[in-house]
């Protein structure tokens, strides 16, 4: 491996968008400058949040970026969505500091994608070995990259760091010509089960699908009361200022789609999704009054209908939800990788993984059993 210089960065926004953006050529919005410079003005990251951003970076012989990782030193595991509060109360009880650590992520966004931000990719290995000497020459507990893609993990694994699975639920694009030909590929049962769900639900609200530059500040006020609700009752507080909504509105607005349910008049509900290259990202919702079904509607329903329409590959929904299955959202593997320095604290991080593998490759199989569609 030829030497190479990594300098350790206190924001993305210290780097212009154009040469951040270059490293990411498939246009992941998590892992866009816009995106997260968007977290760092809006204080959604930095003082007082736990996430101190911290991004690492490899130039070329002419100083341009080379290859990056959106890193963070975190004090806490909150809004990450890999958990690891059993790794670091088993390391305090053996006498050890597990934070600060270092976190290669999109802050609050459990959505696979690059973490490897590659312009050359022979930087791979170097643009890791860097994030160790972070880790080693600050005395922190370990380095943690989560919802890595499923094409990095053998980059992953070169460099010795220790792989992890889980999963989520997310929708599959088999060339639907419209929502009712996504029906018909599946069992009556749930066929009609979604029917009825659809029609309880915009029976009850007239459900309005704003994009781009028709989101205007009303709605985004509107969407802050929901997500607050959601927040408050998930997190305790919300990870997102109001402010990271007013920002992405103008930097990120061609990649936005809002779905909001009125009642006389009023939004009660809403859900935000980004639009990928080739897949919609279902990201926050909240209501203010609970109407039946409606949160499948705007979350699920809703954005199957604009995949389809929009020619995409996919819907991921989010974190969890086994919930979801019933309504034709698939199991599927995610990944994270983790490097671990101390050697017996490694060791036991390795085996547990080992078994904890085991386990979920037989839950997802299980649940690939269990999917809606007709059997062959």
């Amino acid at each position: 491996m030829a030497d190479v210089t990594a300098e350790l960065l206190t924001k993305v926004s210290d780097i212009s968008a154009d040469q951040w953006d270059a490293l990411n050529p498939r246009g992941n919005p998590f892992v866009s400058h816009a995106f997260l410079s968007a977290l760092e003005q809006s204080g959604s990251v930095g003082p007082g949040t736990g996430w101190s951003p911290s991004p690492i970076l490899i130039r070329d012989a002419n100083g341009v970026p080379a290859a990056a990782l959106p890193g963070y030193l975190k004090t806490h595991s909150q809004g990450e969505y890999v958990f690891d509060h059993h790794w670091a109360d088993a390391f305090h009880r053996a006498g050890g500091q597990y934070y600060p650590k270092l976190q290669i992520a999109a802050p609050f966004s459990p959505v696979p994608g690059p973490r490897l931000l590659l312009r050359d990719p022979t930087m791979a290995l170097p643009i890791l070995r860097a994030a160790e000497e972070v880790v080693d020459q600050n005395g922190l507990s370990s380095a943690h990259a989560t919802f890595v893609e499923a094409d990095e993990l053998e980059a992953f694994r070169a460099a010795g760091w220790l792989t992890r699975v889980g999963t989520q639920f997310h929708w599959q694009n088999r060339d639907y010509a419209n929502f009712e030909g996504f029906l018909g590929a599946l069992s009556s049962r749930k066929r009609k089960a979604i029917r009825k769900e659809r029609a309880g639900a915009q029976a009850a609200v007239r459900i309005e699908v704003i994009s781009g530059a028709d989101i205007t500040a009303d709605h985004w006020d509107a969407f802050w009361i929901f997500y607050q609700d959601t927040g408050a009752r998930k997190w305790g507080t919300p990870y997102l200022t109001r402010a990271f909504f007013d920002i992405i509105g103008t930097s990120m607005r061609d990649g936005i789609v809002l779905f909001l349910a009125h009642d006389q008049g009023r939004p009660i509900a809403g859900a935000l999704n980004f639009v990928g290259p080739d897949c919609l990202y279902g990201r926050y919702w909240g209501c203010t009054r609970d109407v039946p079904f409606l949160h499948f509607e705007l979350c699920y329903y809703q954005a199957i209908d604009y995949a389809i329409a929009h020619g995409l590959a996919r819907v991921e929904a989010g974190a969890q939800g086994e919930h979801k299955l019933a309504r034709g959202y698939e199991a599927v593997p995610t990944y994270s990788a983790h490097y671990i320095s101390n050697a017996g604290f490694r060791s036991a991080v390795a085996d547990f993984l080992e078994r904890e593998t085991r386990a979920m490759e037989r839950e997802i199989a299980f649940l690939g059993e269990m999917a809606p569609f007709k059997k062959a």
